[in-house]
């Protein structure tokens, strides 16, 4: 298998009818790399994954891979596999006849149709399961079984929708896990849609938020995680605390924020803001800290602790602070306190994110 090969998404848009699904999206994938495309349902995550695989047409932009555009060739011919939601199986074929079809489908030779099949079902481990059909499958080894289909093809690009979506937690992972090995194996150019953030951050190495048919942060998942670019970034990829306020001053590379919880923060932040501009403050659920009724330091804010729930080692708090809805994780030692007044802080070191009250989230 030829490996380390190049996508380019340059400017592509799609429209359907009077609504624009896709616009004007330029995206890159490096060879041997995975980009996740997340975003909610209707951001155009899978209109742009089924552009790239020739099964939708764009309006405008170019689809190229390693620097040939591939727009005007049909699905069959542009050297990409895909691997879908509903495994896609055929029910009437075995296992490695499934596996077979598109090599069949290219006229390729005998010895090189059985030398493939038996190289892709090994590769996703179901050597042993090539007779079977899929009705006596579970869901997990159907899954394997179109990856193997789709690799038997030795694609330039592997394009995954949703591929996980119709599995339970474990088998979830253990396919996640095996998708991870055989790509860093072969070192396939991958795109991974999803709309569940921990398996795009757990697989990726870069991921593209989408939303309305534009991306507003492409990225590696820490750098998303830790800086999102917007509010609605700050929100879709992990857990985040919205507290609004207004800028009281500037100070060095932040700003001195009042809360409306009723505490003055310092925020680092790289964005202008004016003196009373209105803001909203995200702070990550590790980035806060749980303090007694008692602490009066000017930088906590008083809440009211409803429910603390143990999570493995940690401890999930759930709080309100005046109309905000909040968050607090924290290692888990001992019993967990009882609901009732408490006070919020900032952690020391901690940089939550600060946004234009404005933006959406």
């Amino acid at each position: 298998m030829e490996l380390g090969h190049r996508l380019d998404m340059d400017g592509v848009r799609v429209r359907y009818g009077q609504t624009l699904a896709v616009r004007d999206v330029t995206l890159s994938v490096a060879p041997g790399e995975i980009l996740a495309l997340l975003g909610p349902s209707g951001c155009g995550k899978t209109t742009l994954l089924r552009t790239v695989a020739g099964f939708i047409q764009a309006e405008a932009g170019q689809v190229l891979v390693d620097g040939r555009a591939i727009d005007g060739l049909p699905p069959g011919k542009r050297g990409v596999g895909i691997v879908f939601q509903s495994y896609a199986l055929f029910p009437h074929m075995t296992a490695a006849q499934n596996v077979a079809y598109g090599l069949e489908a290219r006229g390729m030779p005998k010895a090189e149709i059985i030398r493939r099949v038996e190289s892709a079902l090994a590769a996703v481990r179901m050597e042993s399961f090539g007779a079977r059909r899929p009705a006596a499958l579970s869901g997990g080894q159907q899954q394997r079984v179109a990856l193997a289909r789709a690799l038997a093809i030795e694609p330039a690009i592997l394009l995954l929708d949703e591929p996980f979506a119709a599995l339970d937690r474990s088998l979830r992972l253990d396919l996640q896990l095996e998708i991870k090995r055989i790509q860093r194996r072969f070192g396939v150019t991958c795109v991974l849609v999803t709309h569940d953030q921990d398996e795009a951050m757990s697989m990726a190495d870069r991921m593209a938020v989408m939303r309305s048919g534009v991306v507003e942060q492409v990225g590696p998942p820490t750098e998303l995680y830790d800086n999102p670019a917007t509010a609605f970034v700050a929100g879709f990829v992990g857990t985040t605390n919205r507290l609004h306020g207004r800028i009281e001053a500037r100070e060095g590379a932040g700003y001195a924020v009042r809360l409306d919880a009723g505490a003055t923060v310092h925020v680092e932040s790289p964005r202008g803001f004016a003196l009373a501009e209105r803001v909203m403050l995200c702070a990550r659920p590790e980035q806060l800290t749980l303090l007694p009724v008692e602490d009066t330091r000017p930088d906590a804010f008083p809440a009211r602790l409803r429910l603390s729930l143990p999570l493995g080692p940690a401890l999930i708090h759930d709080l309100e602070a005046g109309s905000a809805e909040v968050k607090i994780q924290q290692p888990r030692h001992g019993a967990p306190p009882p609901p009732g007044p408490v006070r919020i802080a900032i952690l020391p070191g901690a940089t939550p994110s600060l946004f234009p009250e404005g933006d959406s989230a």
